[in-house]
């Protein structure tokens, strides 16, 4: 699926050109200033925000302001257009979260090589997460709120590890949240789904106990919460491309060298 991006001006004709460069890469949404645009938000996993500032009913600045502080798009990245060119416009836009500021009259190679890096640099951060066995779920926040909202998430997905049954609806019901808001939210952050989430945790506590080496690779298993140890082995090894084994001797290698 190609990313999907918002973007809002009450200008009909730079709406239409905008859609014609962006489309071939990307699914495009529109919308005529910041209060259809906050709407469409509720409704769609936007990926990317591309705003005019001056707007009637809701300029870009509130939109921008809007975005980052609701808890359910803060992670989304804004990229802000617009003819105030001034050095104290600039400041404001970033001062409220803004990811890009791009001037008008813009380069649509400027504003399409903006979009890529903000879309690319996510993705890398979230590989980078999801391979490494050590690396943690905050990684990849790009926004406080959503660091936070991650340690709290992983912290009691490590809580309740031992529970096979573990499951998106359980998991919201104890974060105190509606199934549909935790879904969008980790999806948003992550492009993973709850249920991926779980596993990777899971996977990342049992990497940390076979690092420490005080128990038994069947040990880990049971308290990461799989039901054998060789369907830990398996889905260790799909994760993270080394067998538990092979990832608990080279960890205690390096211990006897040091």
């Amino acid at each position: 699926m190609l990313p999907l991006i918002l973007i809002v001006d009450d200008n009909e004709e730079i709406l239409e050109f905008l859609e014609r460069i962006l489309n071939n890469k990307y699914t495009i949404l529109k919308a005529e200033d910041g209060k259809q645009a906050l709407k469409i938000l509720e409704t769609e996993a936007v990926q990317l925000v591309i705003s005019d500032v001056m707007m009637p009913e809701m300029d870009g600045f509130e939109l921008c302001k809007n975005i980052k502080s609701h808890f359910e798009h803060s992670h989304i990245p804004v990229i802000l257009l617009t003819a105030k060119n001034t050095i104290q416009s600039k400041i404001e836009g970033l001062e409220l979260g803004a990811d890009a500021y791009i001037d008008k009259p813009f380069s649509k190679e400027h504003l399409l090589a903006q979009i890529a890096s903000l879309l690319a640099n996510r993705n890398m951060i979230r590989e980078f997460f999801a391979s490494s066995p050590l690396v943690h779920i905050k990684s990849i926040a790009h926004y406080k709120s959503d660091e936070r909202f991650l340690e709290t998430l992983n912290d009691t997905i490590c809580a309740n590890m031992e529970d096979a049954d573990l499951a998106v609806e359980k998991l919201a019901k104890i974060m105190n949240m509606s199934r549909i808001t935790l879904y969008r939210k980790i999806k948003a952050i992550s492009v993973l789904t709850p249920v991926e989430v779980i596993n990777i945790t899971r996977l990342k506590k049992a990497a940390e106990l076979l690092a420490a080496g005080d128990h038994k690779i069947y040990e880990i298993a049971d308290l990461v919460g799989f039901s054998s140890q060789s369907n830990f082995a398996r889905n260790f090894q799909k994760q993270f491309n080394i067998t538990p084994t092979e990832y608990m001797h080279s960890k205690q290698l390096k211990k006897t060298k040091i």
